[in-house]
């Protein structure tokens, strides 16, 4: 949150959403979490974050799963995130396809992304 600027680090969404953690050797390298929107009519996932010594170790990739098989045991047959459009390939390699305009999320570029399990 602070590496990249964003100012809230809590919100609404919180309580109401489940909280994945990836730990490597005991200490928390990654995080994200998923919560039923009923606007969207889908699960969104939120805040993946891994920490920067943790990066390009497939974490990333193994936090999407970890939500996506959460999804599935909930009967979730959709997933949607906002992804920062700086790294929205990353998200396409995993089957999110962009759906809409670009939008500012704290100043901060976004697309919303989808993907049908």
């Amino acid at each position: 949150m602070e590496e990249q600027g964003f100012a809230v680090e809590f919100d609404e969404i919180d309580p109401i959403a489940r909280h994945i953690v990836l730990f490597e050797d005991g200490a928390p390298a990654g995080t994200c979490r998923v919560y039923w929107n009923s606007s969207k009519n889908s699960h969104v996932i939120g805040r993946v974050a891994v920490r920067k010594e943790f990066r390009g170790r497939s974490f990333g990739g193994q936090l999407l799963q970890e939500a996506e098989q959460l999804v599935r045991s909930l009967q979730g047959k959709t997933l949607c995130l906002a992804a920062q459009v700086r790294v929205k390939a990353f998200y396409e390699k995993y089957g999110y396809t962009e759906a809409g305009e670009h939008f500012l999320d704290e100043g901060c570029p976004h697309v919303w992304m989808y993907k049908t399990l």
